[in-house]
């Protein structure tokens, strides 16, 4: 019986485990470093992780959140494509001063949206790190039974003596 095929499959898997594994860690401390050269703090009235610096994905969710608590208390609950309308709205009244104070708003509003969607970027970044070092260690396991078993011997049969 041939087991060189398993042999090939096993180191094959080994090797992929490997680089999964090493780029999952290498991408994961790249992203950690990166939020944590923000210096970002997670504010106190955060629903978690309070004074923690952002640096992984927990605190990258809790900067997240308070970040989107902030911008809707700042708006009044309202969103970036309601505030538009209700400044629109104030200036076809000829009322300046309040579609001003609504544009503004709503800039913060936009400001607030694409900061909590750079830190979502980076919690997505980590789910596919871990992923991939899940896979990784999932290939090696794999691998090394594949050439575990590659390296056994097969006893041969014997062949009937025919009448």
């Amino acid at each position: 019986m041939n087991l060189k095929p398993l042999k090939t499959a096993g180191i094959v898997s080994l090797v992929m485990g490997i680089l999964f594994v090493l780029t999952g860690g290498i991408v994961w401390g790249v992203v950690t470093s990166q939020l944590a050269a923000e210096r970002i703090t997670v504010p106190d009235d955060a629903a978690f992780m309070q004074g923690a610096t952002v640096a992984d994905p927990l605190s990258a969710l809790a900067q997240a959140d308070i970040i989107n608590h902030h911008a809707m208390e700042g708006s009044e609950g309202r969103t970036y494509a309601e505030l538009g309308s209700l400044a629109r709205e104030a200036r076809a009244a000829g009322d300046t001063e309040l579609a001003d104070e609504l544009t503004a708003q709503r800039t913060s509003v936009m400001n607030a949206s694409f900061l909590r969607a750079s830190l979502f970027t980076s919690v997505l970044s980590y789910g596919v790190c871990l992923f991939a070092i899940g896979v990784g260690l999932s290939l090696i396991v794999l691998g090394w039974a594949l050439t575990s078993v590659a390296r056994q011997t097969v006893p041969g049969t014997v062949a009937s003596a025919r009448e």
